[in-house]
């Protein structure tokens, strides 16, 4: 019988390959939103897969005083959505969950309906994107709720390299939410490998201090094919260093240069990390709806599987 993707995610022999997509637009009508549910899929049918991330997007502008790139838009609930996309493709969904918007007694109602009704397991919780503005769920009292709910979820968090790059506890926030009942982590998108090995590096360390097996990090990258979608990127937090910046927008085809800029990435985390023993995975997703770059993630997919399936091959001989 196939491994549901909880038991692979748990699995450190096991790789995980994941596509993020997000919600259509708030509005969409039924029929639609089945249908472009069907395009992504259609889209996914030529690739293996173990399943898809579905986004909670918000209007992150609290974060910074820089105007957005593109313009904010609501989606329907990403439970709605997730729904569909499992029920079509027979495979598992990971469902983020913004949690800073409603109280406790709504959040405990979400998670009793997004069991019941959607029938979903697998979550990932994201805080509020700033500490301006009116939270009215920290994440640390989320953790707590869910802790405390009837039903069981298969928990996940964010992590973010960037932050570890300032902070330096980047680490610590990861081991403190495993004491919160996170079991395996989704990156923001990497741009910046330097900051990943290090976040890694430090994560491997503290856990071997502490005598506790590392949970999985699955790691997110995206492809960027124009100045816009560079600058969308730096808005949400991306760390994209100046060399690699300019490596795009100064390339004949930035798109195509920015695949090969993930694959670089990629292996140089995969080369730095190799003995760390930190469970890694992929998820591969467009942040723009432009066809060229939703094409080119799945060509990045497919580049940053074999690249992950061959370190994992490697290190199996070696063991």
């Amino acid at each position: 019988m196939a491994l549901s993707l909880k038991e692979k995610i748990e699995d450190p022999a096991q790789g995980v390959y994941l596509i993020g997509t997000t919600p259509p637009k708030k509005g969409t009508d039924k029929a639609k939103i089945a249908e472009i549910a069907q395009k992504l899929l259609n889209r996914l049918h030529e690739i293996e897969y173990d399943g898809v991330v579905v986004y909670d997007i918000q209007d992150e502008s609290s974060r910074t005083a820089a105007p957005r790139p593109f313009p904010f838009k609501h989606t329907v609930d990403p439970r709605e959505y997730s729904q569909l996309v499992k029920h079509i493709s027979k495979q598992d969904v990971i469902t983020y969950k913004s949690v800073a918007q409603r109280g406790e007694q709504e959040f405990i109602d979400w998670l009793s309906e997004t069991k019941e009704i959607y029938q979903l397991d697998n979550l990932v919780l994201v805080g509020s994107p700033s500490s301006e503005g009116d939270i009215k769920l920290s994440l640390s009292d989320a953790y707590k709720v869910l802790e405390k709910h009837q039903q069981d979820f298969f928990l996940g968090g964010v992590t973010i390299a960037e932050r570890h790059s300032s902070k330096r506890n980047e680490h610590q926030r990861l081991m403190k939410k495993t004491e919160q009942g996170c079991e395996f982590y989704i990156s923001q998108a990497v741009y910046d490998a330097q900051a990943t090995v290090n976040l890694i590096t430090s994560y491997a360390r503290t856990c071997r201090q502490e005598g506790i097996e590392p949970g999985r990090i699955i790691l997110t990258f995206t492809p960027c094919g124009s100045e816009k979608t560079l600058e969308f990127m730096e808005w949400l937090g991306i760390s994209v260093p100046e060399a690699t910046k300019w490596r795009i927008l100064d390339a004949e085809n930035p798109l195509n240069e920015s695949v090969r800029i993930c694959r670089e990435n990629l292996n140089l985390i995969l080369q730095s990390c190799a003995s760390l023993n930190v469970p890694l995975g992929l998820n591969i997703e467009s942040l723009t709806n432009r066809k060229e770059e939703i094409d080119a993630s799945i060509n990045l997919y497919r580049l940053l599987k074999a690249t992950m399936e061959l370190s994992l091959a490697e290190k199996l001989l070696a063991s």
